[in-house]
């Protein structure tokens, strides 16, 4: 199962004991996943549609205890190998005050397409309604991969109004178009982990907030190794291009020929290939610190490329 589908299935079974928190969250489920057929008799029927059967009772359950209307469920199922089944939740309001209390239609029996100001007049009520919103067209990315969680609506104006409800919270959602879609997204995972934790779903916020402390500590370890292999590699190539440039004036005008502070650092070398400049000045009497070890590796390295150059015509040795 999907880390989104824990989430829903956990929001699902939470249970609001406020009537105003109840239609708050029908509302948005309805709003989100609902169509609306109207009988040559002007009686109205609200088709709640969800591939989720815990979302199926709960629209089916806060249905009933709100609207105190008739509803029923039909199970859809599909007969393709790894497919889900379809639940539509079929409500059966009595005119057009159970849709205007629904925030569906307006005074005027027209349809509404923001979200009705009084349905989030109180702080839980807005928990109630984004909760509906993300059980109906939410999604999570599981924490282990990119962080990002959105919710789609087919109607602009309802994902601006959503978009606006979201950062009411200061969570800093934006609204983008994808094909006929308007999706209401977040990217960062604090603010992720708030939005979970305001519409109820506390433990899949423990649960991302585990995965992205390890994997926080997990970038943070293999930067740290990159940052000390890339030391190591230059300290390598260092010792390496020190050796070669002791090498090669011992091979010429021999290390006698160098001053006595100089000629002590590349016998020291010499011997001890793998030591650190650090390491090197422990060694020397009397001690010398890592810059004046680096110093007098300098003096060597010049003294090197000057004989290379003596070598290719290029300049006269002068030690």
């Amino acid at each position: 199962m999907s880390f989104s589908a824990v989430t829903k299935e956990e929001l699902a079974r939470l249970s609001e004991k406020k009537p105003c928190c109840e239609l708050a969250e029908l509302a948005a489920l309805v709003r989100m996943d609902g169509t609306l057929q109207i009988s040559a008799h002007q009686q109205y029927t609200l088709n709640v549609i969800t591939e989720s059967a815990p979302v199926a009772r709960k629209i089916y359950r806060l249905a009933k205890d709100v609207l105190r209307r008739p509803v029923d469920i039909v199970v859809r199922r599909k007969l393709r190998l790894r497919k889900n089944n379809s639940y539509m939740v079929r409500i059966y309001p009595r005119g057009t005050e159970d849709l205007q209390s629904l925030g569906l239609l307006n005074e005027d029996g027209q349809i509404y397409h923001g979200i009705s100001p009084d349905l989030i007049k109180k702080r839980c009520d807005q928990r109630a309604y984004l909760r509906g919103a993300f059980l109906a067209g939410g999604s999570i990315n599981n924490p282990e991969g990119t962080y990002h969680l959105e919710i789609v609506s087919n109607d602009e104006e309802h994902a601006q109004a959503l978009c606006q409800l979201v950062n009411c919270f200061k969570l800093g959602a934006k609204v983008s178009m994808r094909k006929h879609w308007y999706v209401v997204y977040i990217k960062e995972s604090e603010r992720i982990v708030e939005f979970l934790g305001f519409i109820g779903a506390h433990h899949a916020l423990l649960e991302f907030e585990n995965v992205r402390v390890l994997k926080d500590v997990r970038n943070q370890v293999n930067r740290l190794v990159n940052c000390e292999t890339a030391n190591l590699d230059k300290i390598v190539d260092a010792a390496v291009r020190q050796l070669e440039n002791i090498q090669l004036i011992q091979n010429t005008i021999g290390l006698q020929a160098l001053p006595p502070t100089l000629r002590g650092m590349a016998e020291l070398r010499l011997e001890y290939t793998d030591a650190s400049l650090k390491e090197l000045g422990e060694m020397l009497q009397p001690k010398v610190g890592k810059s004046g070890v680096n110093h007098r590796m300098r003096k060597i390295e010049e003294l090197a490329e000057r004989i290379r150059n003596e070598k290719t015509g290029n300049s006269k040795l002068m030690v």
